[in-house]
């Protein structure tokens, strides 16, 4: 499924760098074309001070052809032939017998035929193309896409196992090997059938095309330096991934090692509550706080390692555990529950009432005569939880556990913090909820 993911994370990418890698290896071509496309608006306007010839064009059986007896426009100055290229026979639809006007190049060597260099007049006419160079850059243009998105396929090819150097110099090799082979297989327009041919079927010397070569060249070259980049990004990619796992499990251990804090200290205190009832003989008050304490721990069990729980059963937990100090403050402690309805949905780290309940029982007077409330509200999107301070005459010692683990849990789990806010007269916690996705 991963490997399945990458190749279809990388099919837009690579149609769009094979697309700018064509544009750039057809560039000069495109210049032809939108030269060629203007050839008949000036073919037959040449620029002052260059001699024209005008002959009778006679075509070879290999598609080239010469103007015999050419002679000077306007005088009688007469070569004894010119050259014209099978291009120019294709590109203009000439034939034997035709009369052409030109412009001309000196021959490339001692002994050789001047060339045609521009027809100005086809039997006495501005000279159309028949031609279409666009056809040509069409055709190569979609034959070079294919290949440079192949080849980028192949370097951006990720198996299950780490893309790592040794696969991306096999990839490289293999991008070459394969041009090699695709080289034969390019399709080129034959100018003298106006057919387009594939390089194979040429022989000799034809069968190497410096352009051609060109191309593919520039195509590796750029593929190659992009399978690199690719390479360093995706290494970076797997290492942030890494860290994020690693973080992750860092914070779970984390998490974990907080709530075992949290489930000795709160044991060990309902212990405590348990045997003072066994000692006091009340039976009733004692099932009673066994059936709450049952419960407080089976939720503790089963919500413990969560991340998160909904404020709904969170208040439900915290009716519960309240229940086990009433049972030892009957009639003297009270919870005050009012919460908005609507956030029951709402999430906040899982056993985050306990330790703020418990520790406003541990260190405050509780008795009928000043009876202890703790109220747990909403405020907006904000839970709150206070009571009024009343100091014990003797306090009873503090590590401070509680309140840390909760303010570690919160920001680790949502990333938020609590306020909490330790006044003269009251004690209050605010913690921002979190909605479930």
């Amino acid at each position: 499924m991963k490997l399945l993911s990458n190749k279809r994370r990388n099919i837009i990418p690579n149609m769009l760098i094979a697309v700018v890698i064509t544009v750039v290896i057809n560039f000069s071509p495109l210049l032809s074309l939108i030269f060629n496309s203007n050839e008949a608006s000036y073919y037959h306007t040449p620029a002052a001070g260059i001699t024209e010839y005008e002959g009778v064009l006679t075509i070879s059986h290999d598609g080239y052809g010469y103007l015999t007896n050419a002679a000077v426009k306007g005088s009688d100055t007469v070569e004894d032939s010119i050259y014209v290229s099978g291009r120019l026979v294709r590109l203009f639809d000439l034939h034997s017998g035709d009369r052409i006007c030109c412009t001309t190049t000196p021959a490339t060597r001692e002994g050789g035929n001047i060339r045609a260099d521009e027809i100005v007049l086809h039997n006495g006419a501005a000279p159309e193309t028949v031609v279409n160079d666009a056809l040509d850059m069409a055709v190569q243009f979609l034959y070079f896409f294919f290949v440079a998105w192949l080849m980028l396929t192949i370097m951006t090819w990720q198996s299950t196992s780490s893309h790592n150097r040794s696969s991306y110099l096999w990839q490289g090799l293999m991008v070459v090997v394969i041009a090699l082979g695709l080289y034969f297989l390019t399709p080129v327009m034959n100018w003298r059938t106006g057919t387009f041919d594939i390089m194979l079927s040429r022989n000799g010397r034809h069968l190497v095309d410096w352009l051609v070569i060109l191309k593919y060249t520039v195509a590796v070259v750029a593929i190659v330096l992009y399978g690199r980049i690719y390479l360093l990004l995706t290494q970076k990619q797997d290492i942030l991934l890494e860290n994020e796992q690693l973080r992750n499990e860092n914070l779970q251990t984390r998490y974990n090692m907080l709530v075992g804090q949290i489930n000795p200290h709160f044991f060990f205190n309902s212990l405590n509550s348990l045997s003072m009832l066994v000692r006091e003989q009340s039976n009733e008050k004692a099932l009673e706080y066994i059936d709450q304490l049952s419960y407080t721990f089976r939720y503790i069990i089963q919500n413990g390692q969560n991340t998160l729980t909904t404020l709904g059963e969170e208040i439900a937990f915290a009716r519960a555990y309240g229940e086990l100090f009433k049972v030892r403050y009957a009639d003297k402690l009270f919870i005050d529950v009012d919460i908005d309805e609507s956030l029951a949905e709402w999430q906040l780290p899982a056993l985050s009432l306990q330790p703020l309940i418990g520790n406003a029982v541990k260190h405050n007077t509780i008795t009928k005569k000043k009876p202890f409330t703790i109220t747990i509200r909403t405020e907006g999107t904000t839970l709150v939880v206070e009571n009024r301070k009343a100091p014990k005459l003797e306090p009873e010692p503090s590590t401070g556990i509680g309140l840390k683990n909760l303010k570690s849990r919160w920001q680790l789990i949502t990333g938020q913090k609590i306020e909490i806010v330790d006044g003269e007269e009251m004690f209050t916690v605010r913690m921002p909820l979190t909605k479930a996705e």
